[in-house]
């Protein structure tokens, strides 16, 4: 959240968005090398995060913190979903979620109460976007990567949510205020094409198995 205000909307969701790129170094020093397809197409899909970012990361010293915050960000982020995926095995996706997002809601509350962040007294328009990101992002979108996560591997999962990239530079555009990356429509077409070869291989490897 802090990365978004130092810099932009577009960079900072696809450094957090990056988090497949984790998630395959992850596994591969662990062992299990994603195969050439899966690669290929993330290599495709990361192209479409340049595309959208290359001249925008690291532009000033408050924007490289910001990058680097995001970037982080998306570390965590393939943590949380690979241990996802393993305790997704034997919990279902409302047990699973209902813990996950309670411990987040306490530590969360026990943060702003140590900074002092105001709790209560927030502009309406505030309380609309909360609501908003509540009901649209986390119950709606979050469930259902966490509900896939059962089924589906976490780096197909992973690369899914690249799609919030150029999702987010248009919102910032239109509400923010931001100008669109001039790679903005060339990096979702690229994010889709890689994201396509991915689940088209996933889809034969279901096939064989069966």
């Amino acid at each position: 959240v802090t990365s978004v205000k130092l810099t932009s909307v577009a960079a900072a969701t696809a450094l957090v968005c990056l988090q497949a790129a984790w998630i395959a170094l992850f596994q591969w020093t662990r062992g299990h090398r994603p195969a050439r397809a899966i690669l290929l197409g993330l290599g495709i899909s990361l192209a479409g995060v340049v595309a959208i970012t290359g001249f925008d990361v690291g532009g000033s010293g408050r924007a490289l913190t910001g990058d680097m915050l995001a970037l982080a960000g998306g570390a965590l982020a393939a943590v949380y979903t690979l241990a996802g995926s393993k305790a997704r095995r034997s919990m279902s996706t409302s047990l699973y979620t209902g813990l996950c997002y309670s411990i987040a809601a306490l530590l969360l509350l026990a943060m702003c109460l140590v900074a002092r962040q105001p709790l209560i007294h927030l502009p309406s328009e505030a309380w609309w976007g909360i609501l908003a990101v509540t009901v649209a992002a986390q119950l709606l979108g979050h469930t259902i990567f966490n509900h896939l996560l059962a089924t589906i591997s976490p780096l197909v999962v992973s690369m899914m949510i690249l799609l919030e990239i150029p999702g987010a530079a248009l919102l910032a555009g239109f509400f923010l205020g931001e100008t669109l990356p001039a790679g903005t429509y060339a990096g979702l077409a690229l994010i889709i094409a890689g994201l396509a070869v991915v689940v088209l291989q996933q889809g034969r490897s279901g096939l064989k198995d069966k």
